[in-house]
């Protein structure tokens, strides 16, 4: 089972998608909004950990709304046997739990 349990693991239409969204948004951060940012990761658990050291620019709070825009599309229309929590950390956490 993949890791948001919505189709057989490297199948998870919204384990993909989350992944997608997370990752591209980090890159743009980094590229776009030229942000320093440490981050931590492991694909095996399915965990991303970003930290801002300074206080994020404009160009970062923005690419952030819109990836947890995204991240709300997605447990809106995938919530029904799961929920999306986003939890408010630094900016966000995003914990999937059983319905």
């Amino acid at each position: 089972m993949g890791h948001a349990g919505f189709g057989r693991s490297g199948n998870d239409i919204v384990c993909a998608s989350i992944s997608i969204l997370v990752i591209n948004t980090l890159n743009a951060i980094e590229s776009l909004a030229n942000e320093h940012m440490i981050t931590e990761s492991d694909e095996k658990e399915a965990y991303i950990e970003c930290q801002f050291p300074d206080e994020i620019n404009d160009k970062t709070k923005l690419l952030m709304d819109s990836l947890v825009m995204g991240l709300k599309e997605i447990e809106q229309n995938y919530g029904k046997r799961k929920r999306l929590f986003l939890k408010e950390k630094c900016y966000f956490e995003l914990i999937i739990k059983e319905v």
